[in-house]
C-alpha cells in the first residue's frame, strides 16, 4: 500500500497508545500511517455517568462520522465501547489479540482489611462508574458504597491517591498498556470468571470503510481469527439483549480444551442482584442464543433446591435463588468433630506452605492456635477456602479455580515443588493435591478433624438436589432414592464420580463456590 494512512483516535493516555500499536503493527507489515485526535462526547462530558449518557457510542460517534467523511482511513477503539452494530458503510477489519481481560480492584493500603472478601474495609467506598462492575461488586459485598468514578486511566488512579475513594475498579488491560506502577496501593486481581468483563474487554477493534476492499486486505494481517470467533459471541449476547455500556451485563467466551464456555452476568439495574451463568458448547453455533434463552423467566426454573451443607441467610447461594423464587433446604448429612486438641509447635517450624482444600480444615486449623513461621504462604482450594482464610487473618498466595484438582494441583506444584508443605485435613484426605508435587517436595499430612456420616437421612422432594461432597452423597443414599425427575448438582470431580458409579447423570459447577452453585441452578431448565 504505498499512501500514508491517516488513525483517529481520542486523545487519551490509553487511546494514544492503543492507535500508537496499531501504527507500530501496521509498520511492521511496511505501511505508513499518522494519528490525528479527535475528541468525543464521552471525552466532553465528564461530570455524567455512563448511563445519563444519551445515545449510544459516546466514544466512538465522531471517529466514525470522519471515516465516513473521508478524514480518517483507519478508527481504532476500545472495542468494548463500540455498539453492537456498525454504522452503514463501516465495517471491523481486524481485532488485536486480547489482552487479560481480567479487572484490577486497586485499594488504599490504610483501606486493606484481608478479613473481608476483595480486601477491601467494612463500609469502603470504590469508585467505578461501570452499572455491570456496580451490581457484581454488591452482590458478594454488600455492605460498600459505590460512587461514579470518571476520566481517563491516569486520572482515576489520581482521585484514589487523593483519597477521594478507599479503592477504584479499572480493567486490567489499560493499566498493562500503560504500564503503570501500581506498587503503592493493594491490589486484587479478579479473574474473568470471578467478575465477568464487559463483552471484547481487552480487545482493540479496527474499523474503516466498507468500500475500502485494498485497505481490508492488507489489515487481515493483523487480524485474530480465534479472538474474534469468541468476541462474536460476546457481542451477540449484548445485541439480543439490546445494551449498551449502561447495561449491567458481564460475558465473557472463551476456548477451553475444545470446548467454548461463557460465563454470563446480568442485572435488571446498577444496584440489582445478578443472574449469573456458566455454559459450555462444542461450537459457537448458536450459543449466544442458548445463552440468553436461560434469562427467560417464563421457562420451567426449579420450585426448590435441596443443598447437604448450612447455608447462611445473607450467603451468596440464599439470595441469587430466593432472587428467582426458588425455595432453599439446606441441612448438612455429615458432622465435622476434631482429631487432636493441640499442635506439637515443631511440626511446622520448616514448613514453607500451608495448603487447605476446604474451609473445614482452615477452621480446625486455626482453632489449634498455630505458631506459623514467619515466611510460611497459604494456598486453597476455591474461594470457599480462601474466604475462610480471609477470616483468620491470613491472604492466599496461591487459590485453585475450578473442580479439575489435577489442574489446580499442576499450577501449585510450579509453586511448591521442592519445599516443605503442609496439608491440614481430614483424617482420610483424598490426597489429590499432593499427588501434583515432585518427589523431591516434604509432605506433611495434618489431620486437624473427621467427618462422621449422619444416619437416617429423609429425602428431599426437592427438583434440584446439590451434593458438596462424597460424604454427603454416601449418607443420602443409605437411605433414599433418587426420585427420577430430580436434577444432580456434584460440588468437585470426587463427589461427580459417586453419580457415575451409580449411572445417575450430574452437572458440574465450574467453581466449587457459592457463586458457581448459583449459576449452575440457574441454568437448569426442568421438563415440562
Amino acid at each position: 500500500m504505498d499512501r500514508t494512512l491517516i488513525i483517529g483516535t481520542r486523545g487519551s493516555e490509553l487511546a494514544l497508545w492503543q492507535a500508537n500499536f496499531v501504527k507500530d503493527s501496521l509498520a511492521a507489515i511496511n505501511v505508513n500511517a499518522e494519528l490525528k485526535i479527535i475528541k468525543t462526547q464521552g471525552d466532553r462530558i465528564l461530570n455524567l455517568s455512563f448511563d445519563k449518557l444519551e445515545g449510544k457510542g459516546f466514544f466512538t460517534k465522531e471517529l466514525e462520522e470522519e471515516l465516513l467523511a473521508g478524514t480518517i482511513d483507519i478508527a481504532v477503539h476500545s472495542h468494548k465501547d463500540l455498539p453492537t452494530e456498525n454504522p452503514p458503510g463501516l465495517v471491523i477489519a481486524a481485532v488485536s489479540e486480547r489482552e487479560d481481560p481480567a479487572e484490577l480492584l486497586i485499594i488504599l493500603k490504610d483501606c486493606v482489611d484481608v478479613r473481608q472478601k476483595l480486601s477491601v474495609k467494612y463500609g469502603g467506598m470504590v469508585g467505578t462508574s461501570s452499572n455491570r462492575r456496580r451490581a457484581q461488586l454488591l452482590a458478594v459485598r454488600p455492605d460498600l458504597e459505590i460512587d461514579d468514578l470518571r476520566g481517563n486511566v491516569p486520572t482515576r488512579i489520581g482521585k484514589l491517591r487523593d483519597e477521594d475513594y478507599d479503592a477504584i475498579m479499572l480493567a486490567k488491560a489499560g493499566v498493562t498498556r500503560l504500564g503503570i506502577d501500581l506498587s503503592e496501593f493493594h491490589v486484587e486481581e479478579l479473574t474473568p470468571t470471578e467478575l465477568i468483563p464487559a463483552p471484547a474487554q481487552g480487545v482493540l477493534a479496527i474499523q474503516i470503510r466498507q468500500s475500502d476492499a485494498d485497505l481490508y486486505q492488507t489489515l487481515q494481517a493483523l487480524h485474530h481469527a480465534d479472538v474474534a470467533e469468541a468476541l462474536a459471541v460476546e457481542r451477540n449476547v449484548l445485541k439480543l439483549f439490546g445494551g449498551g455500556c449502561h447495561l449491567p451485563l458481564g460475558v465473557y467466551c472463551r476456548k477451553d480444551d475444545g470446548k467454548f464456555q461463557v460465563f454470563t452476568s446480568k442485572a435488571d439495574t446498577g444496584e440489582g442482584f445478578p443472574d449469573r451463568l456458566f455454559l459450555e458448547a462444542d461450537t459457537t453455533v448458536g450459543l449466544a442464543e442458548k445463552v440468553v434463552a436461560r434469562f427467560d423467566k417464563s421457562r420451567k426454573m426449579p420450585a426448590k433446591v435441596f443443598i447437604s451443607r448450612e447455608v447462611f441467610e445473607n450467603s451468596y447461594f440464599r439470595k441469587a435463588l430466593e432472587k428467582n423464587n426458588i425455595e432453599v433446604e439446606a441441612r448438612s448429612l455429615i458432622r465435622t468433630v476434631a482429631v487432636i486438641t493441640r499442635l506439637d509447635p515443631f511440626i511446622l517450624r520448616n514448613t514453607d506452605w500451608i495448603f487447605f482444600t476446604s474451609k473445614n480444615a482452615v477452621e480446625y486449623f486455626f482453632k489449634l492456635k498455630p505458631q506459623l513461621p514467619k515466611k510460611v504462604k497459604f494456598g486453597v482450594m476455591g474461594s470457599g477456602s480462601e474466604d475462610a482464610l480471609r477470616r483468620n487473618g491470613y491472604f492466599a498466595e496461591y487459590t485453585g479455580e475450578g473442580t479439575d484438582t489435577t489442574d489446580v494441583a499442576a499450577e501449585f506444584a510450579k509453586l511448591a515443588n521442592g519445599t516443605t508443605v503442609t496439608f491440614p485435613g481430614a483424617a482420610s484426605p483424598m490426597r489429590s493435591i499432593h499427588q501434583g508435587l515432585s518427589a523431591d517436595t516434604k509432605i506433611i499430612d495434618l489431620p486437624v478433624y473427621e467427618t462422621v456420616l449422619e444416619e437416617q437421612v429423609a429425602p428431599s422432594g426437592a427438583d434440584v438436589l446439590v451434593f458438596t461432597s462424597p460424604s454427603n452423597v454416601d449418607a443420602y443414599f443409605a437411605d433414599n432414592l433418587l426420585d427420577p425427575h430430580q436434577k444432580i448438582i456434584a460440588i468437585g470431580k470426587s463427589t461427580g464420580k459417586k453419580f457415575e458409579d451409580m449411572g445417575v447423570p450430574y452437572v458440574l459447577p465450574f467453581s466449587p463456590d457459592e457463586i458457581g452453585l448459583a449459576e449452575a441452578v440457574f441454568g437448569i431448565t426442568l421438563n415440562s
